[in-house]
């Protein structure tokens, strides 16, 4: 009987430790954050965001910023809402547009 006991809990501790490695993929795959969102969102109205997806990223010359959190629509134009980083400073002026990486890459703000 001492047997089985030990063969419980070394079997209770592998499968602890996979649950451990299955959370700890699913956060760092899945890109969610487990400890709020930091920055700070702003909202892009747009005629067309086709292509575009949540969680594609915001650049400012090349260098991502952010990110896009969500797409909805505001009257007839699509709605993006941004979450940029908090040590960004955006210019009242500033201009966004949806930009593709190559012919048939990927599309970012």
């Amino acid at each position: 009987m001492p047997n089985q006991g030990r063969t419980e809990l070394v079997v209770g501790v592998f499968v602890l430790v996979g649950i451990i490695c299955l959370g700890y993929l699913a956060i760092r795959l899945g890109k969610v954050e487990v400890l709020g969102n930091n920055g700070y969102v702003v909202y892009a109205d747009f005629a067309s965001v086709a292509g575009l997806k949540v969680g594609d990223p915001v650049e400012i010359a090349g260098v991502k910023v952010g990110k896009v959190e969500t797409i909805g629509l505001n009257d007839d134009r699509a709605r993006l809402a941004i979450r940029v980083e908090p040590q960004v400073k955006l210019q009242d002026d500033v201009i966004a547009s949806v930009r593709a990486r190559g012919l048939i890459g990927d599309k970012f703000v």
